[in-house]
């Protein structure tokens, strides 16, 4: 058996890529175009951005939350993911992320399914309509708690939650690191193992991002509480 390393991983994270994702020059211009205008390359690895897509298509959803947009490549697999009359309401903070994102949707084709709110998060939550199918988290993590605040609000029982960059390179699991963005998913993780509205469960990811982790919930039937008493 090979020994675990990094590059090990990585190279199984290729292989799974080659063989389950493959070429597709829509996801993969998304991307090019994001490092070309010097975006933060933090989209989702392609087996993650699969892995979105099942999940919208396994849960029948028609309306997708996503919070933060950046340059368009999981919104692409989110829409691909949903029938041509769901939409995906996508938001990001950043204007000119925004635009390159809007370009890359429209040439992938899932235009038309993808309403882009601008604006930060915490902000445009309050003013949507809510009943989402699937809740895509991947904002700063210092706000999980907030976003998975409005993720219970604005779903329903059987929504599903996903939590992108929960690992955190294993900082998560070590009490002397205090950087916030490592405190706020720690705090979202304690969130979804204690609030009686989510069913959760996480894994461990190392792919071409490098090491990290995701976090899948399911809304249950108390779902429709305020969560007042919940401190974000």
């Amino acid at each position: 058996m090979t020994e675990l390393t990094l590059d090990a991983a990585r190279r199984l994270d290729a292989y799974f890529t080659a063989t389950l994702v493959g070429h597709d020059e829509a996801l993969e211009r998304a991307v090019a175009d994001q490092d070309a205008a010097h975006l933060p390359s933090i989209e989702v690895a392609p087996v993650n951005g699969k892995l979105l897509h099942l999940l919208a298509r396994i849960s029948g959803a028609r309306r997708v939350l996503e919070i933060g947009t950046l340059g368009g490549y999981s919104t692409i697999w989110l829409a691909r993911g949903i029938p041509a009359d769901g939409t995906v309401t996508t938001i990001e903070a950043e204007p000119a992320h925004a635009a390159i994102a809007r370009a890359s949707l429209e040439r992938a084709g899932v235009g038309h399914k993808v309403d882009i709110r601008l604006g930060r998060a915490a902000e445009v939550l309050p003013t949507l309509a809510g009943d989402y199918d699937l809740v895509f988290i991947d904002a700063d993590k210092e706000s999980n708690t907030i976003y998975l605040d409005w993720a219970a609000r604005l779903g329903h029982p059987g929504t599903v939650v996903v939590v992108d960059n929960v690992g955190r390179g294993g900082d998560v699991a070590d009490p002397e690191v205090t950087a916030s963005h490592v405190t706020g998913t720690r705090a979202g993780l304690v969130m979804l193992g204690t609030d009686p509205r989510f069913d959760a469960t996480a894994l461990q990811t190392i792919d071409r991002k490098g090491w990290d982790g995701v976090a899948i919930a399911v809304l249950t039937d108390v779902a429709d509480v305020t969560g007042d008493d919940i401190a974000p």
